[in-house]
Parts: structure tokens; sequence; C-alpha cells
């Protein structure tokens, strides 16, 4: 299936060090592309670089903020030596903070519009001026379900992932015309280190989720995988501003009656 086949590409994942971020880049990277893997802390970056290593991939990794475009350009140009190119782009890079919107600091909110909307506009705007130059790329950024819906404590990451909603949309706009494919993923739910406390039967927002979720489970991380590999192939070089929401149904249905 030469459609999904990655060989010879290269991908950037920012915060691939991790989470859905590391399920995603371990997905590309077993469908054949080279890794860049970016973050802000040092020993997250080895320890991933290790992981990756370890099982056979070929990785590198560039320790940088996303949100400081000065920093960010020198990187993104050093990758572009250090490769020869950046085919893929992930920004999967993000904070939460969880405040009732009336208890929520302005410079909290300001925080988590930064790296979750303005971070992904930073590298896509410097990454994007190489795949013009090569009239080829593939732009994959990681929205949510939170991109369509509301929840309780979320203001700051609901109304930045809204806002990569659109910064999706806009970029294939302006960039199909360059072949370039700008596409998103939500998540669902899913089992990570950091759900995991609460992924326990009983817990109210456990048999929350499971109700909820008409496949009655929480994803797991690689079932990412190929919604990723999809939008970075060749498979999907039609798809334009999409996005793709990988929550088991969860955005298909207005839940279970409450006797059920």
């Amino acid at each position: 299936m030469n459609l999904f086949d990655l060989s010879g590409k290269v991908a950037v994942v920012t915060g691939g060090t991790h989470g859905l971020g590391m399920a995603m880049a371990e997905g590309l990277a077993a469908a054949g592309a080279e890794l860049a893997i970016t973050s802000t802390t040092p020993s997250k970056l080895e320890e991933a670089l290790n992981y990756y290593h370890d099982k056979g991939y070929k990785a590198t990794g560039y320790l940088f903020d996303v949100t400081d475009e000065l920093e960010a350009a020198q990187k993104v140009a050093l990758m572009e030596a250090t490769h020869g190119k950046i085919d893929i782009l992930v920004n999967n890079a993000g904070i939460i903070k969880r405040v009732p919107a009336i208890e929520m600091e302005v410079e909290d909110f300001r925080k988590v519009i930064d790296v979750d909307l303005t971070g992904p506009f930073i590298m896509s705007k410097l990454v994007g001026k190489y795949m013009i130059k090569r009239k080829s790329g593939k732009i994959i950024n990681i929205c949510s379900m939170m991109s369509e819906l509301g929840r309780d404590n979320v203001v700051a990451y609901a109304s930045a992932k809204g806002g990569l909603k659109m910064l999706t949309k806009n970029l294939a706009t302006e960039w199909a015309k360059h072949n370039i494919q700008v596409n998103g993923i939500g998540p669902g739910y899913f089992a990570t280190s950091q759900t995991e406390p609460i992924r326990v039967d009983g817990h109210p927002f456990n048999d929350f989720i499971i109700s909820r979720t008409p496949e009655g489970r929480w994803g797991n991380p690689e079932d990412l995988a190929g919604t990723a590999i999809f939008l970075a192939s060749n498979a999907s070089r039609f798809i334009n501003g999409q996005i793709i929401y990988v929550d088991g149904g969860i955005l298909a249905t207005i839940g279970k009656p409450a006797n059920e």
C-alpha cells in the first residue's frame, strides 16, 4: 500500500515525548518516517529519544519553546539543514489549565492561547515557508473535541482549540495551491498516564466517559496512529481543511437517555 508509505519522509512532531504525541510519532516512524521531536524539557526529550532508538526508529531531538518565534525559527532552520527537508509537521504541543472562567487569571488564559494556538501558527508559518518553496507538505494540527464542544473549567483550552480548528481551515485555504494539505485530528478521551487515576470503575468521570462513548471505552493511544499516518501520506492528498475526530463516536450522538 504505497499510498500510506512514509519512507524517506521527515516528520516534525512538537511535544512528541509522551502521551498521544508519542503515539502518533511512533505511528509515523513505523510507516517509515524519520522523526524530529521537540520538547521544552531535556529529561523528557532524552527519555523519548531513547525509546524511539530502542524501537529502531530514526529520531532527532530539538529543545525549544514553540511560542518563541525567534528560537523556533533558528531550530526549524537547523532541522532543514540537518534533515534536508520537512515533509510533515504535527502541531501537538499543548497545555491545559482547569479553572472556572470566573476565577481564571488573564495571564493564565493568555498562556494557554499562546501554547495551544499561537505556537501552532508560529510553527506552521516557519515550516510552511519551506513547504511552499518545495510545493509539497503535510501539516496536522492536534485539535480536540473542545474544538466543537464546551465543558466546565476549560475556557482557555476550548477557546484555543476552537481557534486551532479555524487556523487549520484558513491555512488550508491559503496553501492548497502550493500542494500543502493542512488538516486536524480531534482526539476523544484516551487512556494515558494522565488519565490513569480516574480510569477506575466507580469514578464519576470514568463512568461518564464509558456511558457517553458509543464504543463504551476509552481510546488507546495507538488508535490515533492510523489517522496520523493517513493525513501524513499520499492517501489524503485531496483532503484539506478537515478535522477528523477520533472519539469512538462521542460527537455523533446526543448520548443515552438517563433511564436507559
